[in-house]
């Protein structure tokens, strides 16, 4: 499934991916936001995206943010993750991965496709997400769609300085 707005694209993740990935999986800057402690080998991410399956059985979902042109040139993800049938509910995490994207509207137009594909294809009541107290950029986009903060988890993330304190924010489907 492609969903598409004017800047951006969501698709699938694909085995062309892989050294994408693979650069994005093993930077140490993007995991503290991904709770990454550890590289990954291109083996075992050619296996994750061979091994997908759909959402009701994976209990996640990772899709891919393209810049909507002739090169569809990736520039980061969305992941859908604990997904909950029964409770109709999932958690979602947005990356930029290039610095150079960040900013440009991107994240907005990719996290409004998902959550229009949350209501409206697979149905879901309500959306979550968690956010570090001082990741104001992302706190101010998840905001920005309607996200409320509906509790603080402290000292929830270890960091080098010590403990960071998280928010929970959560989108109703009205």
């Amino acid at each position: 499934m492609l969903l598409k707005g004017k800047k951006t694209e969501l698709r699938a993740l694909e085995l062309s991916d892989i050294d994408t990935l693979y650069h994005w999986e093993n930077n140490p800057e993007i995991w503290r936001v991904s709770d990454t402690v550890q590289p990954y080998s291109r083996y075992s991410l050619e296996e994750y995206v061979k091994s997908i399956q759909d959402i009701y059985t994976a209990k996640q979902l990772r899709l891919i943010i393209e810049i909507a042109s002739p090169q569809k040139q990736a520039i980061g993800c969305i992941d859908l993750f604990d997904f909950d049938a029964l409770n109709s509910r999932v958690g979602l995490a947005i990356l930029i991965a290039d610095k150079n994207f960040r900013n440009k509207k991107f994240a907005s137009e990719a996290l409004s496709l998902v959550i229009d594909y949350c209501f409206s294809v697979l149905f879901l009541h309500q959306l979550y997400c968690n956010i570090t107290v001082d990741n104001e950029e992302s706190l101010k986009l998840f905001q920005s769609k309607k996200f409320e903060i509906i509790g603080i988890k402290k000292d929830w993330i270890k960091t080098k300085n010590g403990f960071a304190d998280e928010y929970v924010l959560q989108l109703i489907n009205e």
